[in-house]
C-alpha cells in the first residue's frame, strides 16, 4: 500500500542521506541516518553495509564488525562485508589491547597521585605473573 511505499522511500532517503554524511565526513550523522532506515528494516543491507563502514571511521569496530556479520547472513558472497569480516578480528584485538595500555597508565597516574605525599610512586611496586596460576604478585622495592 501507500504507508509501504512511503515507508520504503523513507529508508531509501536516510541511506542517501548517510552517504551524503560520509561524502562530508560527518559520519556519527551518517550512523544515525543507517540506524533509522535500520530500525524500519532490520534487513536492509545496503543500510547494513553504510554503517558498518561508518562505525569503522568511527573506531567503533566491534560494532562494526556485527553489520558485517549481519550483511553475511543476507548476502554470503558481499565482498565488502567479507573482507572487513576477515579483517577486523585481528585489528578489534589491537585496539582493545591499545585501551587496556591506555587504562593502565592511567591507573598508574592515579596511583602517583596517591603515592607521592609519601616519597613513593607505582615504579616502586613490582607486577610478578605466577605463571602456574597466571594470577599477579605485587613485590615492594623501596630502592626505585
Amino acid at each position: 500500500g501507500i504507508n509501504a511505499e512511503y515507508g520504503k522511500q523513507w529508508y531509501q532517503r536516510r541511506v542517501r542521506g548517510a552517504a551524503c554524511h560520509v561524502s562530508c565526513s560527518e559520519f556519527k550523522e551518517a550512523e544515525e541516518d543507517c540506524d533509522s532506515a535500520i530500525k524500519l528494516n532490520s534487513k536492509y543491507l545496503k543500510a547494513l553495509l553504510r554503517r558498518g563502514q561508518v562505525r569503522e571511521k568511527l573506531e567503533k569496530l566491534a560494532p562494526a564488525l556485527e553489520d558485517y556479520k549481519s550483511v553475511l547472513e543476507l548476502d554470503p558472497r558481499n565482498g565488502p562485508a567479507l573482507e572487513a569480516a576477515r579483517r577486523l578480528p585481528r585489528e578489534i584485538e589491537v585496539q582493545q589491547e591499545k585501551m587496556k595500555e591506555e587504562c593502565v597508565e592511567k591507573l598508574k597516574d592515579l596511583g602517583n597521585l596517591v603515592l607521592k605525599p609519601f616519597g613513593l610512586s607505582t615504579d616502586n611496586f613490582k607486577m610478578v605473573q605466577n605463571p602456574e596460576t597466571g594470577g599477579y604478585n605485587i613485590q615492594f622495592d623501596q630502592n626505585r
